[in-house]
């Protein structure tokens, strides 16, 4: 059931870095992303592909990982992703994205899921510097980066009171906690 796959596709932060994720699987992750929907029908949206351990450590250092986990530096050498997939908008082909690199990263988790895989949508990167890295030429714009594997936690989600705060936590055992207001609170009028 659809339901289950989105219930299940969380944002993982911690992998079974071990666990390959073959070029050809992040091939098939985008080839679902080039399916859905896009302003206009402009496809701006262009992506760099990594699921190489050196180049994964580059793409990783640009990162900043759970800002609401304050004592959590992030994924420890083992747990960190297998992949990833950096998502750009083309500034020749549109000067604005809106919305579609949202709906492609949300179908890309939701392909990896129906694999057995997982993901996390990560904003909080050093573009500037992953530019350099990766020599990333100007006329692309850095938007999000998916880090994509084998997820190597738990992770649950918990209907949140009304009015309570939704901030996600971890408990005693690890288990990462993701608060969800309700239906009834999230329908208006």
């Amino acid at each position: 059931m659809f339901r289950d796959l989105v219930k299940n596709t969380r944002s993982y932060r911690r992998f079974v870095e071990a666990h390959p994720v073959p070029i050809a699987t992040l091939h098939e992750l985008i080839g679902c992303a080039r399916l859905a929907a896009s302003g206009n029908n402009r496809q701006p949206l262009k992506y760099m592909l990594s699921a190489e351990r050196g180049r994964n450590a580059t793409i990783f250092a640009r990162l900043r990982w759970a800002a609401s986990l304050k004592t959590w530096a992030g994924p420890q050498p083992g747990e960190r992703p297998a992949a990833y997939i950096i998502v750009l908008g083309d500034k020749e082909v549109s000067q604005s994205f809106g919305c579609d690199h949202g709906i492609a990263s949300q179908t890309i988790m939701l392909a990896a899921s129906s694999l057995g895989l997982g993901g996390c949508m990560l904003g909080a990167v050093d573009r500037e510097g992953l530019r350099a890295d990766l020599s990333i030429a100007e006329r692309y714009e850095i938007l999000l980066v998916l880090a994509i594997g084998k997820p190597a936690e738990t992770v649950v989600i918990d209907d949140a009171a009304p009015g309570s705060d939704v901030t996600y936590w971890r408990d005693a055992h690890d288990v990462h906690h993701v608060p969800k207001r309700t239906v009834a609170e999230l329908i208006v009028g």
